[in-house]
């Protein structure tokens, strides 16, 4: 993998800021129908924290176009995480601003702070640089870990690039390299079951492995 990843970088102590993809779904109760998302991200964390790093967590959620929506806020998925992790995830309901900046600043290394969720503001789909920066601001290091999400040209995945050194995350390492031994070394005849919403996301790489010709 021509990529830089966590493993290639001396992380120890560092203010780490990461996107994840946390756009998960609740039931009627507030609880995460499906948390295979969340779980996904675990080796990135924990591999983060033995790094003895302050860790904070950047994500969308739904389409809320760019307004605050209950509904749509991630305190249900820090809660979530914090079972899974066993571990206090704290929760700031907002991604940028006093706030946020105060409550990075004061917590110590190895703690994990998740922020409200990044289209709450709509610079983040508008990749808004001065958003990207306030993001940016937080950290000392960027890891890009929200496979889901790296196609888009929002300020949380093109933005923060411009600012902060960036590193691929342990999933997104490991979603390439499947992506990778599939385009640059199919055997064929092969058979690809490809869904999910907007085909046109889909068609280089359809393209690029010759799924049709």
């Amino acid at each position: 993998m021509n990529k830089l990843t966590v493993r290639d970088w001396n992380l120890t102590n560092k203010a780490v800021l990461v996107r994840v993809d946390y756009n998960v779904t609740f039931d009627e109760k507030g609880n995460v129908v499906d948390d295979t998302r969340i779980r996904a991200t675990l080796p990135t964390l924990n591999f983060l924290l033995e790094k003895n790093c302050k860790i904070i967590l950047i994500s969308h959620a739904g389409r809320p176009k760019g307004k605050v929506d209950p509904n749509l806020s991630l305190n249900r998925v820090g809660k979530h995480l914090s079972e899974l992790l066993d571990r206090n995830v704290i929760f700031i309901p907002d991604c940028v601003g006093e706030l946020v900046e105060k409550t990075v600043k004061e917590a110590t290394n190895g703690e994990i702070i998740l922020l409200e969720n990044l289209r709450f503001h709509p610079e983040e789909e508008k990749n808004e640089l001065i958003f990207a920066r306030q993001l940016a601001g937080l950290a000392d290091v960027f890891v890009q870990d929200a496979f889901g999400a790296v196609h888009r040209a929002h300020a949380s995945t093109v933005g923060i690039p411009k600012f902060l050194p960036t590193l691929a995350g342990l999933l997104l390492e490991k979603e390439i390299r499947y992506l990778s031994d599939t385009i640059e070394d199919a055997q064929h005849p092969f058979l690809a079951i490809i869904g999910g919403d907007k085909v046109e996301n889909k068609i280089d790489i359809i393209k690029r492995t010759k799924l049709i010709v």
